[in-house]
């Protein structure tokens, strides 16, 4: 279990997160918390896009047993 801290945050940042929490099935925190991650590594990969690191982190996320063998482009359809 980890532990948790709070923190003051302003209202419209609060609310844009409950509401794209609401979306990708998240608290709150845990929306922040993703938010901080993906700006982290933003800050720690300036030349990677942010939704190239977005979807690192996400296919992270994923349980071992869900994810897809990767195949190249150049082996697909052969």
């Amino acid at each position: 279990m980890s532990a948790s801290t709070s923190i003051r945050i302003n209202q419209q940042l609060y609310e844009q997160a409950r509401q794209d929490a609401a979306l990708e099935h998240r608290t709150i925190a845990g929306q922040v918390e993703y938010w901080a991650s993906v700006g982290r590594a933003a800050l720690d990969n300036p030349d990677l896009p942010v939704s190239f690191i977005a979807e690192v982190l996400a296919s992270m996320a994923e349980p071992r047993e869900q994810a897809e063998p990767f195949v190249p482009r150049s082996t697909k359809g052969k």
